[in-house]
């Protein structure tokens, strides 16, 4: 499973939306992400409509660089950042208590199968 790591701390498990289709269903008929996150590879914008609760929406570049962050309602559509690449949305409130700010530059992790202790995590 894909992780989401700043400076060497894992924020969150992640998902990835890397597809046109997948990263139009998004978060759609969740009632919560619990502590995980999402990365719309691809994405300039997003849209909430139909979501059950407020998103927090990192807009980064190709290198995972965090440009903006917004928190978003329900029903609502974000206009496009054009500098952004990626987009990582998370349930309000997340990036305060995970610390993400803009200028901090995220990664993702994949913890290997075949890591015996179960603690070896690599890019």
């Amino acid at each position: 499973m894909p992780w989401l790591v700043k400076d060497e701390q894992v924020l969150a498990s992640l998902e990835i939306a890397d597809s046109p289709s997948r990263r139009m269903r998004g978060l759609l008929g969740r009632a919560e992400l619990k502590g995980a996150a999402m990365l719309l590879a691809g994405a300039r914008g997003v849209h909430t409509f139909g979501m059950r609760f407020p998103l927090d929406i990192a807009f980064c570049d190709a290198d995972l660089r965090v440009i903006e962050i917004r928190t978003v309602r329900a029903h609502r559509l974000t206009r496009p950042r054009y500098r952004a690449r990626q987009i990582i949305e998370a349930e309000a409130g997340a990036f305060a208590r995970w610390d993400v700010r803009v200028g901090d530059v995220l990664d993702i992790r994949v913890r290997e199968a075949d890591d015996s202790d179960g603690s070896a995590v690599h890019s």
